[in-house]
């Protein structure tokens, strides 16, 4: 029977209790832990309190127990003195750290002597921890152990903490607990929702237990994961042929959804796939107003591909800079498939690319009419072989609006250019 090794994410701060700060650390912490086979199996947020803090530490029942939080140079930051009281150790100055603490600080353009005492006291820590190096701030990760169960304290920034763990944890975590090999395969998919397509793979799904492979929906707006997980034999072979027979059979069922897998973004495969095609793409955006070519230009190297785009947030803008007539925006509206479609093809004329993206809709959250209500979409791609045009209806707010309708047209276009190919 495969051992399982668990962990226990607690994340101290009081910002993170009143949502000051989104706590993005402990979705990453698990996710990492995955990776490797061992499994989070409890997230506890809990304030810069020293009791709470301890009976946290107290009542952990996994074996391994990964704190973030509390360890910057202010009053507030308790976590190394809790820490102390908890195993019975005391703060001593490390020579060491203290030495990198200040050169961070002579980097900035600071004399050593006006460092600080609260600033040096950064490298005063438990006696009885190993010392974590932390090369992206001053507070130190510390790894303790304690009736075989390991702890492992690190700053709650998020960007030394995922430096921390990356180098500095998870290796020895690793080494020591010797998790079970897990094999995950992550496939992207774009176009319907999560109970849609859960309905669409139903008895794909219901196929995977014979298999022993463990199907999660990771949604976020405009996006649903499909990760598929399983345990890997002795020799780890069966494992990897059994996820790849049951994503093979996926691409099968649903290939106009699937963009990507892992961490593959649908900027990248557009641009990917207009790079090798030596083609490029211009944009014209009303609702999105120019979030469609912040994801383009996000993609190192677009600009091989991207020309530019129209914000045409104004019908004045619309007519002037994409040749719409005014009589087609007073009949049909701003928010209709004849602009849409005319912006497409405007675009792509005035910036003489191969292709364009159109989209003009209703954010909200004012502006809808029983017509046109709040998240009503009109989506164009105009190509070398004409233009063509949808329409969407999007829930929630004025930010998902935009979100998902900045998404509904790249993958338009990612399907239309694989009926190009």
């Amino acid at each position: 029977m495969t051992r399982e090794i668990t962990a226990e994410i607690i994340s101290i701060g009081d910002e993170l209790l009143i949502g000051q700060t989104i706590n993005t650390n402990a979705g990453w912490m698990g996710e990492q832990l995955a990776l490797i086979g061992i499994r989070a199996k409890r997230v506890l947020t809990i304030g810069d309190d020293r009791q709470e803090i301890l009976d946290a530490l107290a009542n952990a029942q996994s074996h391994i127990v990964l704190i973030t939080g509390g360890l910057g140079p202010t009053k507030d930051d308790i976590t190394k003195h809790v820490l102390c009281d908890f195993f019975g150790t005391r703060l001593v100055r490390h020579p060491e750290v203290e030495a990198r603490v200040v050169d961070i600080f002579v980097k900035m353009g600071r004399d050593p002597k006006d460092i600080l005492e609260v600033n040096r006291a950064q490298a005063d820590l438990p006696e009885s921890c190993t010392v974590i190096k932390n090369d992206k701030g001053t507070a130190s990760g510390m790894w303790f152990e304690r009736n075989g169960k390991v702890y492992v304290s690190m700053p709650g920034v998020p960007y030394e903490m995922k430096v921390i763990m990356s180098s500095g944890v998870l290796p020895k975590l690793k080494e020591k607990f010797v998790p079970p090999t897990i094999v995950h395969r992550t496939l992207l998919t774009t176009g319907l929702g999560e109970s849609m397509l859960a309905k669409r793979i139903e008895d794909w799904e219901d196929s995977l237990e014979a298999e022993r492979i463990k199907l999660a929906y990771l949604p976020s707006p405009g996006i649903v994961k499909l990760r598929l997980s399983t345990y890997a034999d002795a020799d780890g072979t069966s494992a990897h042929e059994r996820v790849d027979r049951k994503a093979a059979e996926l691409y099968e069922r649903i290939p106009e959804l699937i963009y990507g897998e892992g961490d593959e973004r649908l900027p990248r495969v557009i641009g990917r796939i207009l790079k090798e095609r030596a083609q490029t793409l211009s944009l014209a955006e009303s609702c999105t107003g120019g979030f469609v070519s912040h994801l383009i230009t996000s993609i190192p190297g677009s600009s091989a591909y991207f020309t530019g785009g129209v914000v045409s947030y104004a019908n004045a803008v619309k007519m002037e800079e994409l040749g719409i007539p005014s009589d087609m925006l007073e009949l049909n509206g701003a928010v209709s498939q004849p602009v849409v479609e005319k912006m497409a093809t405007g675009v792509r004329t005035a910036l003489r690319t191969d292709w364009s993206v159109a989209i003009s809709g209703v954010a909200g959250p004012d502006g809808g009419t029983p017509e046109k209500p709040v998240g009503t979409v009109w989506i164009a791609v105009a190509g070398p072989d004409g233009v063509i045009s949808t329409k969407v209806n999007f829930p929630g707010t004025r930010d998902l609006v935009i979100e998902r309708s900045a998404l509904a047209g790249l993958n338009l276009l990612r399907k239309r250019l694989l009926v190009a190919s």
